[in-house]
């Protein structure tokens, strides 16, 4: 609204100006009421444009820590995305190891436990811990 009424009287003093055809002191004066009306204008608006422009720093660091937390699901989205499961009963050594958390000595118990009626039976019968099934279990399939 400041910024709105400082452009107007600034228009209208160009008008003001632009009329005037008179003498270069009554210029001179109109220049200097000119002058004193769009400082004041200008010092009005101030607060307000210092203001404005911290809430703008505010917003865009806002969305800036945002856009940083939505590269980062992103990027955790696609390491971990939709794989395709993993067969307990028939996968490679390696097939298991590429699953999280799965070590070559876990790949090794899943494959002498075989076989698995369903996933939960690495539980079951010992191969994995309940944590690593957690990290597993959408991963893995038993057919």
């Amino acid at each position: 609204m400041i910024i709105r009424q400082t452009l107007m009287l600034l228009l209208a003093a160009t008008v003001a100006l632009v009329g005037c055809n008179t003498s270069p002191e009554a210029q001179r004066e109109r220049d200097e009421k000119t002058r004193d009306e769009v400082a004041k204008a200008t010092a009005k608006a101030k607060p307000v444009i210092e203001e404005a422009g911290r809430k703008l720093d505010a917003a865009a660091r806002s969305a800036a820590h945002d856009l940083k937390a939505t590269a980062e699901g992103a990027r955790e989205g696609w390491k971990n995305g939709p794989h395709s499961l993993v067969d307990v009963n028939s996968a490679s050594e390696s097939d298991l190891e590429s699953l999280p958390n799965i070590s070559q000595a876990d790949a090794q118990r899943i494959i002498d436990n075989r076989p698995y009626a369903t996933t939960h039976d690495l539980i079951a019968k010992n191969a994995i811990s309940l944590s690593e099934y957690q990290k597993i279990r959408d991963r893995v399939t038993a057919k």
